[in-house]
């Protein structure tokens, strides 16, 4: 069986604009994906359900990208989190980073860029079983 088959994505952006494309490009590419635009339902989603990999916005109404990504992590410590935003500075790429997140994406971000990096983080996934 292969892996993409598994891989379970969640992905959350309050823009409509990048869940039509990134959707349908991660399905595409064989993964099993959820997309939402509104915090609110992604945050009840991992509530009921694990992720492997949960790309997030940062700035959202409501619960913000920071928030909803140490959810995730303290849900699923083993969930790999990809943020993408707008608002791409050092600081907020640090602190993602201090709060265990596996890659920072600025907007606008090339479709090859973020398969690029979920294939990566579900790399790093598999040696994780294994070791």
């Amino acid at each position: 069986m292969n892996i993409e088959a598994k891989t379970k994505i969640l992905v959350l952006d309050d823009e409509p604009i990048v869940l039509k494309r990134l959707g349908p490009a991660l399905e595409k590419a064989g993964y099993v994906v959820e997309v939402y635009s509104r915090s609110a339902d992604a945050f009840n989603r991992i509530q009921e359900a694990e992720f492997d990999i949960v790309i997030t916005d940062l700035k959202m109404e409501g619960l913000d990208g920071m928030q909803f990504l140490l959810e995730v992590k303290e849900r699923s410590p083993r969930t790999e989190v990809i943020v993408i935003t707008g608002f791409a500075t050092m600081e907020t790429a640090r602190e993602s980073y201090q709060k265990g997140v596996f890659d920072f994406l600025a907007k606008p971000f090339k479709l090859g860029d973020i398969l690029e990096t979920v294939k990566k983080a579900r790399l790093k996934m598999e040696q994780t079983h294994q070791a």
